[in-house]
């Protein structure tokens, strides 16, 4: 039996795999580790607006999913920004990115946000088999310039 529930400082080793997963998906395994530091200590920082939650079964996590509240300049109340999901390799089509997006939904109908949004990779096919069942496509271009 699968459970979401919010990330906790002994699931550190167990997250860090995931994390170093999900990076390596993106094609990004050099993250700087103070950058996987800062990360992680946000999650457990009652000042940050930054979130983690986990799906375990018998002890074993089987995804994460990190989410951010934000001001947003066309609602009054925080939207919800999904930042990261990952789901491990041998656990995917078992439901556990479903369950972590939808526990982000609860999470933002609790904290009042007036949506969630996320972004992914174009080529992400599989993720956005999900995601065409579970939101909407807002049909906008993300652009960016990095520094």
């Amino acid at each position: 039996m699968m459970l979401v529930r919010d990330i906790r400082p002994e699931d550190r080793a167990q997250w860090a795999v995931l994390w170093q997963g999900y990076l390596e998906f993106y094609k990004v395994p050099d993250l700087a580790p103070e950058i996987t530091e800062k990360t992680w200590s946000r999650f457990f920082d009652p000042a940050e607006p930054v979130h983690a939650l986990v799906a375990e079964a018998n002890g074993v996590l089987l995804g994460l999913v990190h989410y951010i509240f934000h001001r947003n300049t066309w609602c009054l109340d925080d939207v919800c920004y999904l930042e990261d999901l990952f789901t491990a390799p041998p656990a995917r089509g078992r439901g556990v990115g479903r369950a972590l997006i939808e526990a982000v939904y609860a999470k933002a109908q609790e904290k009042k946000a007036s949506r969630v949004y996320w972004l992914t990779h174009e080529t992400n096919k599989t993720a956005q088999a999900l995601y065409d069942k579970i939101a909407e496509k807002s049909g906008f271009i993300q652009y960016r310039k990095n520094f």
